[in-house]
């Protein structure tokens, strides 16, 4: 508490330590060197200097050929790598542990026990399709190589950038594979805390991959948790409290996980997140207080079903958040049929179910339809003018009225978008990360001592 009677609070500034590389040619163009082939060799754009030497590492170079690099940070460089065995491309973090680069012994032994306990959580999930695959692991006295799935569609904040916002189908997919990641993890007792779109790759097939294991921890059942870490903008209210409240007995547990991917999942759908200031502290504030709305234009094409679904998981008051479980019982994720026809109720149905299983015995005394061919062209003909004709109206929509495009151009979807879209190709690269952060920073994997002081005032 500073003289004022006010809180400090420190806060992660949104620095990530990613667990992968990936390629990214639009956003990362300065990390990647273009190859003219697959087997495509180091340049003198290249420099091998930061590369351990052969002597230092000869099971790693005698299993693996080093290609271009991928991302930089203080104290790892990511590359990738070829298997020499099937010639398989991988992303591998070499993270330095001689104490050339930092000589305080205790930050290095951090260090090196931080990524072996991540390397051991990573082995917990090993299987699992949406979470990165650790492919391989070397320790030398002086380095650690941690050899992962190259996950080359880049992240999924990227490819939010890019569309703005996501459909309803779209987000119900990529929610569903996380939901079933998160509540993998809750299974096994893991809680990540650091769940947001910069942490979450895409492989080929744009399936998810949730990386950056670096703040997951295991969570005993009797046990809470008490540190400060995450990305502002993702932590749940009650962490905040107990940043705010030193004397707090109550902690959190595997809930913030839950309120981060109701972050997520409202920013996918509206290309936002629910909870932003230029100043930091009222930011905070409003986490803490859940303020947040859909009445934002953007909301007006989104159905009711997602916003239950997300005010259902952005609940400040932990023991009332769904669990992952529960959220993938929601009938978002649901594609069942309801019977609703004449007021027919599903106990209706169960007293009808016998007598629809006794119609399987029953023999029509009506004969058979006979094969008519005219009718049969009629209604194909039919059904081709039908969905020609809604194609036009797709492809050719109706005028807009210039009154309405000059008194409000917002309100339009086709405006609406392009609007959108032109303002983050413009300011993409200030939107996109916090203050003195770059691409290479995302994987670095060092002592977290990157703290932003800011204040919160006592209620």
């Amino acid at each position: 508490m500073d003289i004022n009677g006010n809180w400090t609070v420190g806060v992660v500034d949104g620095l990530s330590s990613g667990d992968t590389g990936y390629i990214n040619q639009s956003n990362n163009s300065r990390a990647v060197t273009e190859r003219g082939d697959a087997d495509h060799k180091m340049t003198k754009d290249e420099p091998d200097s930061d590369l351990p030497r052969q002597d230092q590492a000869k099971e790693f170079y005698a299993t693996y050929e080093p290609r271009d690099i991928l991302g930089k940070g203080l104290s790892s460089t990511v590359r990738r790598v070829v298997e020499k065995a099937n010639g398989k491309e991988y992303a591998v973090k070499i993270i330095d542990i001689s104490g050339e680069r930092d000589t305080c012994k205790a930050n290095i032994e951090t260090l090196k026990s931080d990524t072996i306990r991540e390397v051991s959580l990573l082995r917990m999930c090993a299987g699992h399709p949406n979470i990165i695959e650790l492919h391989d692991f070397f320790e030398t006295p002086t380095f650690l190589f941690l050899v992962f799935e190259l996950c080359k569609q880049g992240e999924l904040f990227d490819y939010l950038t890019q569309e703005v916002s996501l459909s309803e189908k779209r987000t119900r997919f990529f929610m569903h594979q996380l939901f079933d990641v998160v509540n993998y993890l809750h299974g096994k007792r893991i809680v990540h805390r650091d769940l947001k779109p910069e942490n979450i790759l895409m492989d080929d097939n744009m399936n998810i991959k949730v990386s950056d294991f670096g703040f997951a921890t295991v969570l005993p059942e009797t046990e809470r948790l008490t540190e400060l870490l995450g990305t502002p903008g993702y932590l749940a209210p009650e962490v905040l409290v107990q940043a705010m409240n030193e004397d707090n007995d109550g902690g959190y547990g595997l809930e913030v996980d839950i309120w981060a991917c109701g972050v997520i999942m409202f920013t996918l759908l509206c290309g936002s997140p629910p909870f932003w200031h230029r100043k930091q502290m009222y930011m905070l504030r409003d986490i803490m207080a859940g303020n947040y709305s859909f009445s934002s234009p953007l909301w007006h094409d989104v159905s009711d079903t997602p916003k239950d679904l997300i005010s259902k998981l952005l609940v400040t008051d932990p023991a009332k958040r769904l669990t992952a479980k529960q959220a993938l019982m929601h009938p978002f994720f649901q594609r069942d049929i309801r019977w609703s026809v004449a007021g027919i109720s599903q106990v209706h149905l169960m007293m009808l179910r016998p007598s629809l299983k006794s119609l399987k015995s029953y023999t029509p005394l009506v004969p058979e339809k006979v094969f008519q061919p005219r009718r049969v062209f009629k209604a194909a003909v039919l059904a081709v003018c039908f969905f020609f004709r809604l194609k036009l109206v797709h492809l050719h929509p109706p005028p807009v009225p210039v009154e309405t495009v000059m008194d409000c151009p917002y309100k339009v979807k086709q405006f609406r978008r392009l609007i959108d879209a032109c303002a983050f190709n413009m300011y993409a690269h200030w939107v996109k990360r916090g203050e003195n952060q770059n691409r290479a920073a995302l994987f670095e994997h060092h002592l977290r001592d990157d703290w932003t002081t800011v204040q919160i005032p006592t209620w």
